[in-house]
């Protein structure tokens, strides 16, 4: 089989699809498409759409993944040689300020589709309520795209019809790099920008003449209600499909279920798992300018692996000396990569050198002191210790 594509949706694009265009102007789903277009028309690539991955084995070009595809009863079985995770993100649904109670309360993709779909002439009032799912005690991180998103609807709605007035209720508008001209452009097209506290959110109820948002002005210190035809709030961005892939791959996630790279300056597209790399909003929320880079680092990295006719794997690795172990299996216990197994049939536990990570969490526990690890045995650790109080001395 040619180099497969596992989507789990039934379509490619996953979160672009969604999009309509970029802050700068730029057509997202027809540069989705066309790049579907191009991944299908490529008779190199084989995808799998529909497709979960039920299955994992193996080590940097030697992997062997179990995929369900269509729901099939008879999963398939693929050999390859590395992995690039773009399992992507999706919209935090609220539960906040009344959303999915009434139909005038919207995400901004929602409002997206709204202003493509109808426009806003008919809209006299606009709000946004920033930082919906983000910046809290459950999600404390920034989801980094929800100001410019909304900024970006706020001038669609300004292009479209100047005469309604937006509002944009925010914590703080994060709006980095060459961003922050598109905000000094809203304020110039007259949006309002209204701060608000935490510990003092919008207070947001519902009437026959519209939704009316009640915030205190951190310019005037008192409380003003907006009545606004339309409540627009800036949802954030959640990781879609990570714990199931990162349980069944045994790959590392933060806190809020983003894959982890192996090191944020000097392998910002490698995982921990040699021969695993990562992209798009799987690793974070992220522009789709920044997606796009980090795509192509992770293909370059990907080529760069494969193109090679052997791998060196690293001289640290942890070895068993079966002779003195006494099958306790603490080591099979203690790997936080599961690398060191029993073998039945020899009757003796096994550490994979591909797979191991030279971590030593295996030989520091192992009570009969068995196993060692390659370059760090105990005499070329305490010699080195006593060549170093010897010079302090």
């Amino acid at each position: 089989m040619n180099p497969p594509s596992f989507e789990k949706q039934d379509q490619l694009g996953g979160l672009g699809r969604k999009l309509h265009s970029t802050i700068e102007g730029e057509d997202v789903r027809a540069y989705v498409n066309k790049l579907t277009g191009q991944v299908r028309a490529e008779n190199k690539i084989t995808v799998l759409t529909s497709s979960t991955v039920v299955g994992f084995e193996g080590f940097q070009g030697n992997f062997k993944t179990t995929v369900k595809v269509n729901g099939d009863t008879d999963p398939q079985e693929i050999d390859h040689g590395v992995i690039i995770l773009a399992t992507g993100a999706g919209e935090y649904k609220p539960t906040e300020y009344l959303y999915g109670q009434d139909d005038r309360i919207v995400t901004q993709l929602q409002l997206g589709d709204r202003i493509a779909d109808k426009g806003a002439s008919d809209l006299d009032a606009v709000v946004m309520i920033q930082c919906v799912g983000s910046r809290n005690d459950e999600r404390p991180n920034c989801s980094r795209i929800c100001c410019q998103s909304a900024v970006k609807n706020a001038l669609a709605i300004k292009k479209n019809s100047p005469d309604t007035q937006v509002f944009i209720l925010y914590r703080d508008m994060r709006m980095y790099g060459l961003l922050e001209d598109f905000y000094t452009e809203a304020r110039k097209q007259g949006i309002i920008f209204i701060r608000f506290q935490k510990e003092q959110p919008p207070v947001v109820t519902t009437s026959e003449e519209g939704v009316l948002i009640r915030v205190k002005d951190h310019v005037l210190q008192r409380d003003i209600e907006i009545r606004a035809d339309l409540l627009a709030l800036s949802a954030g961005v959640h990781p879609v499909g990570s714990e199931e892939i990162s349980r069944t791959m045994k790959l590392n996630t933060n806190s809020e279920g983003f894959f982890l790279e192996a090191h944020v300056k000097l392998r910002p597209v490698d995982m921990g798992s040699e021969g695993v790399f990562l992209c798009g909003t799987a690793h974070g929320p992220k522009l789709i300018t920044e997606t796009i880079v980090q795509a192509n680092a992770a293909a370059s990295r990907a080529v760069t692996f494969l193109s090679k006719d052997k791998i060196k794997l690293s001289a640290i690795k942890a070895q068993v000396d079966p002779d003195h172990c006494v099958k306790c299996l603490t080591c099979v216990r203690s790997c936080p990569f599961e690398v060191p197994q029993f073998n039945v049939e020899e009757g003796e536990v096994q550490i994979d050198p591909a797979l191991c990570q030279g971590c030593g969490v295996c030989a520091c526990v192992c009570p009969r002191q068995t196993i060692k690890l390659n370059n760090y045995e105990d005499d070329q650790v305490t010699c080195a210790i006593d060549t170093l109080l010897a010079g302090g001395m």
